[in-house]
């Protein structure tokens, strides 16, 4: 198994062939996605996931094309559903192939027949292709495929009460307009033939695992159809919100190949010759889109379910954006958060992919000083450094007067914020599980490093910078006394007052402190830099990531999974990040000068990713994995800042390819 080819033994099998998923995305945070034997297992799955203008979220639009082939009194047919205490049609007994690079493609053998479908999409475009290459080596065989489609909310369910279409027929195609309003179209050079039915009970083995919703009807509103000739025969279908009704099989080409020089054009741009940097730079794409309604750039924390997030956003620009040579692109991302801070305050998502944006985080603020930082290294943009100076100065200003959930500088000069505000932000109903309330080390970290940062562009750009060296200075003079541990040999997580006004410090050993060594400006001493790393691989490290707490605490849980209840209790108390070790390389580098040996031992552990991307979500690395061995992968299958960080850190650290 390599290149992301998958042949008969990862196929054979229902339970086998669930377990790994592709997805490609559409620039606009639409995306394809299944199981690589087309089985549905989530609400999330879909040929077509839209993210339409006039749509505050984004749809399931096209479920699946189910094909058959007949010929005399045999039927071979090539999907695979799950019902209750049944799996049926069995396509995958016909599955020869699957190979997820350069677009997911299956090639199935039944017979007298050898059909290849391949899956593409159109960047900046809500519209799905497929492409169909079926030889048949007898005469009179008939090819049906069976779209199933929806128009609900990508997170849901729905049953075929809640949903009615209206459908207008045409000879290669038809036009779909459900009764929630949105219409969409399917186009073919196939003939199509209007004959609606309901599949009903279609149940999602991942949302059943995960004890939400799992089964819902889907509507068929005809099929299309063509006699297969003997030799090769070629056909395409479009699912599209848009016009697709001049389509041929010839422009179908054109956009494939379009497509293709596209993401071997990003590859070029980037310069990178190093296999597995080029692997996870493909990984890259997906996560970068448009945002609908300021024409920005911005990031896609995840998939399938995450909208834009600002922390994620700001984490992942030097991997998503720097690394690939996109700096227009990560310019207008930086704008596009620019554009809402309030109150000093990044915004921390924008629900739904576009709604009015939430602003509860206290570092989102702190890491877009650092991604500001990040690209004006890569692009010595003084233009654009000028032009966002005063979302900087408005940052610091807010950060040392106050503003909004608590945040805002105490009088040692440290941050305090109120809780479920740090990156540690699980939540279940009204209870935060890490509220973290008080003043956070990697916080601490991170607002030295910004007013440090602060400091260095002002002095480019003429400002009087002597408030933030006087603040980075009453920070750095009294950090090692507030946060330092001696008896772990490393820095107490949190530092808060407890009901009666004492001061209390958090000894659990967590991963954030990781920052008070990577960052580019730090406060410790080479000598407690080097124990905190220690530390750090000591009780946290895995081959996948940091462990957001140490195995040896009472809170600690070792596996994510279960009901959201049970996997959010998890989430920050022992499961593992991979974006965490972008800082942890860069530390360990740093606290050992960057030495052969140092730098042999961080290759290798990143390297150590490229099995993983031929497991779970092909081809890119997952939210998060089990703090327990095998550290099984689990949340999203596709995380922005998990690819970008393995990537930055591969890149400059490893590699030493740095602006």
């Amino acid at each position: 198994m390599s290149g992301g080819r998958l042949g008969a033994d990862f196929l054979s099998t229902y339970e086998e062939g669930i377990k790994r998923e592709w997805i490609i995305g559409n620039g606009l945070g639409g995306y394809a996605s299944s199981t690589i034997i087309g089985a549905g297992t989530r609400t999330y799955h879909g040929l077509l996931i839209a993210a339409p203008e006039n749509s505050p979220g984004r749809l399931l639009v096209l479920s699946s094309l189910d094909e058959e082939i007949s010929i005399d009194e045999e039927v071979y047919q090539f999907a695979t559903h799950k019902y209750p205490d049944n799996i049926c049609p069995m396509g995958f007994n016909y599955l020869s192939e699957f190979t997820s690079t350069p677009f997911p493609l299956w090639v199935y053998q039944p017979g007298d027949f050898f059909l290849k479908k391949k899956v593409f999409m159109v960047h900046n475009n809500n519209t799905t292709f497929v492409l169909y290459d079926i030889t048949s080596r007898r005469e009179g065989a008939l090819l049906r495929i069976f779209p199933l489609v929806s128009s609900r909310d990508f997170n849901l369910t729905a049953r075929s009460g809640y949903l009615s279409f209206f459908q207008k027929a045409g000879h290669a195609g038809v036009e779909l307009a459900s009764s929630n309003g949105f219409t969409f179209s399917l186009s073919s050079n196939l003939q199509y033939h209007a004959e609606p039915k309901w599949y009903y009970n279609l149940e999602y083995d991942a949302e059943k695992n995960r004890g939400l919703n799992f089964q819902e009807d889907i509507f068929n509103p005809g099929y299309f159809e063509s006699t297969l000739e003997p030799g090769t025969s070629r056909f395409f279908i479009a699912a599209s919100t848009g016009d697709i009704s001049s389509l041929t099989l010839e422009k179908v080409d054109k956009l494939y190949t379009r497509e293709a020089n596209r993401q071997n054009l990003l590859a070029l741009d980037s310069k990178l010759t190093d296999p597995f940097a080029l692997k996870l730079l493909k990984a890259t794409d997906p996560f970068v889109v448009k945002n609908h309604f300021t024409g920005e750039n911005t990031v896609i924390a995840g998939y399938h379910w995450y909208s834009d997030w600002g922390r994620d956003a700001m984490i992942s620009l030097p991997g998503l954006f720097l690394i690939p040579y996109r700096f227009d692109e990560a310019k207008s991302a930086l704008k596009n958060f620019a554009r809402y801070c309030r109150r000093g305050l990044i915004p921390n998502t924008f629900p739904a992919f576009g709604g009015d944006p939430v602003y509860n985080t206290v570092d989102a603020s702190l890491w877009f000083i650092h991604a500001l930082d990040r690209y004006f290294a890569y692009t010595k943009d003084f233009l654009f450094l000028s032009d966002i100076w005063d979302t900087v100065g408005d940052i610091i200003d807010n950060y040392c007067e106050g503003t909004d959930f608590g945040i805002g500088m105490d009088s040692d000069c440290f941050i305090r914020q109120g809780p479920q505000l740090t990156w540690m932000d699980a939540k279940v109903g009204e209870w935060a599980v890490t509220p973290r309330a008080g003043k956070a080390c990697e916080i601490n970290a991170l607002w030295y490093n910004a007013l440090k940062t602060t400091s260095y562009m002002g002095t480019l750009l003429g400002e009087d910078i002597s408030l933030y060296e006087t603040l980075a200075a009453g920070i750095a003079s009294n950090f090692e006394n507030v946060f330092w541990n001696p008896e772990t040999n490393c820095l107490f997580d949190l530092v808060y007052q407890d009901e009666t006004g004492n001061q209390v410090k958090d000894p659990a050993i967590r991963p954030n402190q990781i920052f008070a060594v990577s960052l580019p400006y730090t406060m410790l001493s080479p000598e407690k830099e080097k124990a905190i790393v220690d530390r750090v691989e000591k009780d946290l490290l895995t081959p996948f990531g940091l462990r957001s707490l140490s195995s040896d605490h009472s809170l600690y849980i070792g596996q994510y999974r279960g009901d959201a209840l049970t996997r959010d209790t998890a989430y920050h108390n022992g499961t593992v990040w991979p974006w965490l070790l972008g800082a942890y390389v860069k530390a360990y580098l740093k606290v050992h000068n960057s030495s052969n040996s140092s730098l042999e031992a961080m290759r290798a552990l990143l390297e150590g990713f490229d099995t993983h991307l031929e497991t779970a979500g092909l081809g890119t690395i997952s939210e998060v994995f089990d703090g327990d061995y095998p550290h099984s992968p689990g949340g999203a299958i596709a995380q922005a800042w998990s690819v970008a960080e393995i990537l930055r850190a591969y890149v400059e650290d490893v590699l030493g390819i740095k602006p």
